[in-house]
């Protein structure tokens, strides 16, 4: 079982190479939602110098529903409506799947899944002077929190 980090329809594609990294360094799963705002055929990724993309277990998907069909565990939603901080949940338990599901950068996750999920939609504190923190950025702080929880377990 392990961290999962899900991009629902990524536009930008520096966003999703540095999560790829993220992922590539810390054995985390990546879940891309099409449509995707960018290509990943090797030309593209080799261009971007995504060299470490080999080592990212990446798993593709045509629609949301297709996703949740596919998978099974705990699932959170990032969200600046989320009422809770990303610390409040535990993440500890290595058998676990957990899914940390991303919107497009944009507009975010659909308010349906939003509105379906509130006891499971998350935040990152901060103070009123920006927007929101950036994806590559805040799915980091996912990873790692949940990662800490278990005590990194095989990371060095």
């Amino acid at each position: 079982m392990a961290v999962h980090i899900v991009l629902f329809q990524p536009e930008i594609p520096a966003n999703t190479g540095n999560i790829a990294r993220t992922c590539a360094a810390t054995d985390t799963t990546l879940h891309l939602i099409r449509p995707l705002g960018f290509s990943t055929d090797d030309k593209m990724l080799k261009r971007a110098g995504l060299d470490y993309w080999q080592y990212v277990n990446i798993v593709y998907y045509n629609s949301i529903d297709e996703f949740f069909e596919q998978t099974e565990g705990e699932y959170f939603f990032l969200t600046k409506y989320g009422e809770k901080p990303h610390t409040s949940f535990d993440y500890s338990k290595p058998e676990v799947n957990y899914y940390f599901v991303f919107g497009r950068e944009t507009d975010g996750l659909p308010d349906e899944i939003i509105e379906k999920n509130k006891d499971r939609c998350l935040r990152i504190p901060m103070n009123e002077n920006v927007r929101s923190l950036n994806l590559s950025n805040t799915a980091a702080i996912l990873v790692y929190e949940a990662l800490r929880q278990q005590d990194y377990l095989h990371l060095r």
